[in-house]
């Protein structure tokens, strides 16, 4: 069992550390008031190869591990989760999708440009289209339908909370094409924004991560060419779940983060604020919650990056993601606000940054499967 990184792996946690610092901490607070989408941070996270951490450098990637992705996840969550979630739907739901499943033809023409960041000069970064108004737990009940009509498919549907909805150049789409088979009838589809029937819809605004852009997505008659099908017929739910298992690493590295970085924020402040005449840090009250804090978030860690290296050893990961997930989650939204505690009125206050992490930390709870679902994945293995 080996716990030391490369030091390939520590360049890489080097480098995403700076850049959090560097470019994404100025101006965070002023992103989530104001929504603004960090365009010009992903494009600068595609030119240090960081969009698409696990692609083939043949279209355009890093060619890197799961666990160097865990770690860059890790460091830019710390800062801006905003920013994070961008970078592993990027990464870990459609970049990593087509690399496993794309064919030749799909990953020259989308994947490449999407491990880079951008296209032409302009930001190009993809979105992963699975949740809608009647399916979000439940992603088998699929109400969008690809309809086959010989050389391509008409779609139509609705999809619900789309990271990088609007920003995103390219969709995947999972969509129902025969009901009587029900998940065995899903089809997964590369689809454009521009193609005509995409309608993007108004932004959600939402309690955290409120620089990342989330949209519905609508489609009407929107014709999809036979090519830029997912994998052979009635594929689509699978390639859903196996790519989503591969997310919830992401998902499970970002909540590791923000949970680090409150951590980090909440001793620092223990270590300068005074109270009775001497700094809060020497009060066992405070020591005690820093105490638990930093074993939770290397319990975290450590199921993160196990997740990651099983993934990496081509082993099956979908209960130690599952695990990673809830128990990083549960441990970012619980170490946030007891952040938010220690700093006191001060940490109710947008300047010290912990009730942003606050409200960021929740979202982790629920999107890329719920808290719940991941129990019933943990179950469903155990019990087996």
């Amino acid at each position: 069992m080996q716990f030391n990184l490369s030091e390939e792996q520590l360049m890489i946690q080097k480098a995403a550390r700076d850049f959090a610092q560097n470019e994404c901490l100025p101006g965070v607070i002023e992103r989530d008031e104001q929504q603004k989408f960090p365009k010009e941070l992903i494009m600068k996270l595609g030119e240090l190869g960081f969009m698409g951490m696990m692609v083939d450098p043949n279209y355009g990637g890093s060619g890197l591990d799961t666990v160097s992705y865990v770690l860059a996840m890790e460091e830019i969550s710390k800062v801006d989760a905003s920013v994070s979630v961008c970078m592993s739907v990027n990464n870990s739901l459609v970049c990593w999708g087509l690399n496993a499943y794309g064919t030749h033809e799909q990953k020259e023409k989308y994947l490449t440009p999407l491990a880079r960041g951008s296209k032409n000069g302009d930001l190009y970064i993809g979105a992963f289209l699975l949740s809608e108004p009647e399916a979000g737990s439940d992603a088998s009940s699929q109400r969008s339908i690809a309809e086959d009509k010989g050389e391509y498919y008409l779609l139509n549907g609705v999809k619900n909370w789309i990271t990088n909805g609007n920003s995103a150049s390219v969709y995947l789409v999972m969509a129902q094409t025969d009901a009587s088979k029900g998940s065995k009838g899903i089809n997964a589809f590369i689809v454009e924004k521009s193609w005509p029937g995409v309608t993007v819809g108004a932004k959600e605004n939402k309690m955290g991560i409120r620089a990342s852009d989330t949209h519905s997505i609508s489609f009407t008659d929107v014709k999809v060419p036979k090519a830029n099908r997912i994998g052979e017929n009635g594929f689509g739910f699978t390639f859903a779940m196996r790519t989503l298992a591969g997310g919830r690493i992401g998902i499970a590295s970002q909540a590791l983060g923000i949970a680090a970085g409150a951590y980090e924020l909440s001793l620092k402040y223990a270590k300068t604020r005074k109270a009775f005449g001497k700094e809060i840090m020497q009060h066992q009250a405070i020591q005690f919650k820093l105490a638990d804090m930093a074993t939770r978030i290397e319990a975290a860690r450590l199921l993160c990056l196990r997740s990651a290296w099983e993934k990496d050893q081509g082993l099956d990961f979908g209960q130690s993601s599952s695990m990673a997930k809830v128990y990083a989650s549960e441990t970012a939204m619980w170490v946030a606000t007891e952040a938010v505690q220690i700093h006191g009125g001060y940490g109710y206050v947008k300047e010290y940054h912990v009730e942003r992490m606050m409200r960021d930390a929740k979202i982790t709870q629920i999107y890329e499967g719920t808290s719940e679902v991941q129990r019933m994945v943990i179950s469903r293995a155990i019990l087996k």
